[in-house]
């Protein structure tokens, strides 16, 4: 009975995800199986042209350094927060979350005017005389992973929180009482107990960033096109909508592999710490 009732409430939800995302996502991404001479031809040419694997690398590259950053930048951060009183805790909080209530296309166009020729930072260098005429700051790779840290960086800090902010204080004073640095103590019990909310940050920014349209045209232009651009690119202005799914498909792919190899790199460390 409890079973019949458990599927009775679960099949509205059900049937929605059918019709609403798996019919249309199999009708999109079906036929860039059978396109071509043989099964899969469409991702090979894929993988066999130099210019697509350019941009699939440089789309890989812009998301492994921006999570990168935003797990340096947000780890500590967060770890900070988590150890401050609970009003200025709320405080911080909100300054960091503050930044996700503006509009993506709002912050992209303000680091336009930060990182433009005639923008702050160049304006800075040309001062102070570290260069003779403007850097090219804006439209390039540096440009995208500012611009994605920006955004991303509050997802990092406020999911670490989290979870930080429930290990209690007296792990970290055992571990310092035992001989430990705070350093050393940090690094052996608090990382450790925290690994759940970095995995789960690092997926989030990681993903974000991967599928982020916005940020990667406006602050790199077309001259540094990632596979979101690549889609709208292939869709809107070609009109090809089985190249886009393909491209499509393929980004699916690479955040499946990416939250699989954060699952296994986690319970790795894991076991690391159940043999200590």
């Amino acid at each position: 009975m409890k079973k019949s009732v458990t599927w009775m409430m679960l099949a509205p939800g059900l049937l929605i995800l059918l019709i609403c995302l798996a019919l249309p996502l199999c009708r999109v991404l079906f036929p860039t199986f059978v396109t071509g001479d043989y099964p899969f031809s469409a991702y090979i040419r894929f993988f066999q042209d130099e210019y697509y694997l350019k941009i699939f690398m440089r789309t890989v590259k812009i998301a492994v350094i921006t999570t990168a950053v935003c797990m340096l930048g947000g780890i500590p951060t967060a770890y900070f927060i988590s150890r401050c009183d609970k009003r200025i805790r709320g405080l911080l909080l909100a300054a960091s979350i503050f930044p996700m209530m503006t509009n993506s296309v709002i912050r992209s166009f303000a680091w336009i005017n930060i990182l433009g020729s005639s923008g702050i930072i160049n304006k800075l260098f040309l001062a102070i005389g570290l260069v003779s005429k403007p850097k090219k700051l804006l439209y390039t790779d540096l440009a995208i992973v500012i611009g994605s840290v920006y955004l991303f960086l509050p997802l990092m800090i406020v999911t670490v929180t989290g979870v930080m902010e429930n290990i209690d204080d007296d792990m970290m004073e055992a571990a310092q009482s035992l001989g430990a640095s705070r350093l050393s103590a940090f690094m052996k019990v608090i990382f450790p107990m925290s690994l759940p909310g970095i995995i789960v940050g690092g997926i989030l920014v990681f993903t974000g960033t991967l599928t982020a349209y916005t940020t990667p045209q406006l602050l790199g232009g077309n001259s540094n096109m990632v596979l979101a651009t690549l889609i709208y690119q292939r869709a809107m202005s070609m009109g090809d909508w089985s190249g886009a799914s393909v491209v499509a498909l393929i980004m699916i792919v690479v955040t499946l592999i990416v939250i699989k190899g954060f699952n296994a790199l986690a319970a790795r460390l894991d076991r690391r710490g159940e043999a200590r």
